[in-house]
């Protein structure tokens, strides 16, 4: 899946040890909606659907 510059820069700022399960989910959601990349709105969007707004 391909993330975009800004997303990526999003990612990085939630915890090390918790980022490869919130890449998992928010890939997971993307792919539910029929998109074959995450940008920044969309990660946002997704990020705030499972409770951890940023």
């Amino acid at each position: 899946m391909e993330w975009s510059e800004q997303a990526r820069e999003l990612l990085k700022e939630v915890p090390f040890f918790v980022r490869p399960a919130v890449r998992g989910r928010i890939e997971a959601m993307a792919r539910d909606a029929g998109l074959n990349s995450v940008d920044a709105d969309f990660y946002s969007e997704a990020k705030a659907k499972f409770g951890q707004k940023k």
